[in-house]
């Protein structure tokens, strides 16, 4: 699937919103959202430049995302929460904002919490073929 570049960038950017939610940026995290933002296209410097600021850049907008496409917004939330899971840390706060990012996309309310349980029952160590980005690109 073909995803269009507003789109790649609002996933990088929401993965980025998601780690920033708790105010703590692990190694894991970082590990993560490199994985993504090498995948989705974005350079080694401009990834770093946003890493090394996230947590002190107050302009970061923190609406929900709203994707062209479900299966994208999907895709996306999917690997969020495998992102809040990871770095041992989960907070209310990111699971609140994904809840809106889903309301605004057309994703059914429950789904969140339904998919939150299967991933918790699995080990906390995406490899990267786990990713549901990778399953669209």
């Amino acid at each position: 699937m073909e995803i269009p570049q507003i789109d790649r960038s609002n996933y990088l950017k929401g993965l980025l919103i998601t780690a920033k939610k708790n105010q703590h940026l692990t190694d894991k995290e970082i590990e993560i959202i490199k994985k993504f933002s090498d995948r989705l296209g974005f350079s080694r410097d401009f990834f770093e430049e946003v890493i090394n600021n996230l947590l002190i850049n107050k302009y970061i907008s923190e609406e929900p995302i709203k994707f062209s496409n479900i299966r994208i917004a999907i895709s996306f939330i999917e690997d969020a929460l495998r992102l809040t899971l990871a770095d041992e840390l989960f907070s209310v706060s990111e699971i609140q904002w994904l809840r809106e990012t889903a309301k605004i996309n057309s994703i059914a309310p429950g789904w969140i919490d339904k998919k939150l349980k299967v991933l918790k029952l699995k080990p906390r160590k995406p490899s990267g073929a786990e990713f549901a980005l990778y399953s669209l690109i």
